[in-house]
């Protein structure tokens, strides 16, 4: 599946939905950096041409303001303190994963 590097067949029958929303997460966070790095060079381009004070008067104080992406509140809306994943919860994921598909293959046969 292009970019991703997954065959079509492995894509249409093998994944389970646990294994569609993991990819996905990661996809989205190996271009966050992408999108970061775009939002600060749109801003300061901006600042370049219309100068601080203008920027400032129109309420764009920082480039979350330009931009709002849909990750910047995600931590706080989840509860959470925006920590990287320990081995630990890795762990935990994986065993997840393979219950569920464990689980999915018994209901196929």
């Amino acid at each position: 599946m292009g970019e991703i590097g997954l065959n079509r067949l492995e894509y249409l029958y093998d994944l389970t939905f646990c294994d569609l929303l993991l990819i996905e997460r990661g996809y989205e966070m190996r271009h966050r950096h992408l999108w970061f790095a775009e939002r600060w060079g749109t801003f300061y381009t901006m600042m370049a041409f219309c100068g601080s004070e203008n920027m400032k008067k129109s309420g764009l104080n920082n480039p979350t303001d330009l931009l709002h992406l849909p990750w910047d509140n995600q931590h706080a809306a989840d509860g959470e303190a925006g920590e990287e994943l320990t081995e630990n919860d890795v762990k935990r994921l994986r065993a997840l994963m393979q219950e569920e598909n464990a689980r999915q293959q018994s209901q196929k046969q």
